[in-house]
């Protein structure tokens, strides 16, 4: 990691060990591991409580095609467990933000405050900037994609 330095008006490049993790890197795996516990913990709620053929009706009472729930459910449980872990990071949060616009679309008109009847729109909106963050941050400290990139 390279950070630049002000000495009298003369930016100096300054270098941290790649094995020295930041209160940034923290940070970010603080925002990768919520994330991924949203999606592991949504994915779970489709499959687990509501149950595929559930999840596939009420994706039809909202317009989207009900198979669609055999893909989503999975995918939002396989992209919690892969933020969680931090593996492959950047696409995992990328790959997420179709599923996250279809949930928005959902909301978009029960208004803004995600306690109004059916849920308002904020909160998929929210969980779109926090993916696009991701993919911008990248996976921050305790990551294999850390792991990886320190043994290449």
């Amino acid at each position: 990691m390279t950070t630049l330095a002000a000495n009298a008006g003369t930016p100096i490049a300054t270098s941290a060990p790649a094995s020295v993790s930041t209160p940034s890197d923290y940070g970010i795996a603080l925002l990768r591991l919520a994330l991924g516990l949203m999606f592991l913990s949504h994915g779970a709620l489709k499959i687990f409580v509501f149950t595929l053929p559930g999840t596939a009706g009420f994706f039809a009472s909202v317009g989207f095609p009900g198979f669609f729930a055999y893909i989503v459910a999975p995918a939002e449980f396989l992209a919690g467990i892969a933020l969680l872990v931090g593996f492959q990071t950047r696409l995992i949060a990328a790959l997420t933000i179709p599923i996250l616009i279809g949930a928005a679309s959902v909301h978009f008109g029960n208004g803004w405050v995600f306690s109004a009847p059916k849920g308002g729109w904020e909160y998929p909106v929210y969980l779109i900037v926090l993916a696009i963050a991701q993919v911008l941050l990248g996976s921050g400290a305790f990551s294999i994609d850390r792991a990886r990139s320190k043994s290449a």
